[in-house]
């Protein structure tokens, strides 16, 4: 038997805002541990208490299974969004920094580039949140008043 919040229709930005960034994170995480692993590395600043690789290799883990859960466990989007949204505040200090120290990497290699990609991050956390069904879709009263 279906419960009351799994019998409702999920809006169709909020799948697509799920796939979208499901597979985002998945790549990304991929990239950290294989391919990109050595420009991602050189974005960790210097003044993070933990070593650039393990910090690029845990982060990519983060990626991948937070990717995963958005794409392959949808009863808990819920979940998966609020996680995807704290991760993405979590490493904004990192980009913040990025910008700071002038510190180049994936074709952000201006102080205009580096601060721009900071505008980026409040509607990401947003859309993590969308994608995760927050805020809940308010029900709509079918019933007719008399």
């Amino acid at each position: 038997m279906k419960t009351h919040t799994e019998s409702r229709a999920i809006p169709r930005s909020q799948n697509i805002a799920r796939y979208a960034l499901g597979g985002f994170m998945s790549f990304a995480g991929i990239a950290h541990l294989t391919f990109a692993r050595q420009e991602f590395q050189a974005q960790v600043p210097d003044w993070f208490p933990l070593g650039e690789d393990f910090t690029v290799l845990a982060s990519g883990v983060a990626e991948v299974g937070l990717g995963a859960a958005l794409l392959g466990f949808p009863q808990r989007r819920r979940q998966a969004g609020i996680a995807l949204a704290v991760f993405y505040v979590l490493i904004f200090p990192g980009n913040i920094a990025q910008y700071a120290e002038g510190t180049d990497g994936f074709g952000l290699d201006t102080d205009g580039k580096r601060l721009v990609r900071l505008f980026f991050q409040p509607p990401l956390i947003a859309a993590a949140l969308w994608a995760g069904g927050i805020p809940r879709r308010a029900r709509r009263n079918t019933a007719r008043r008399r």
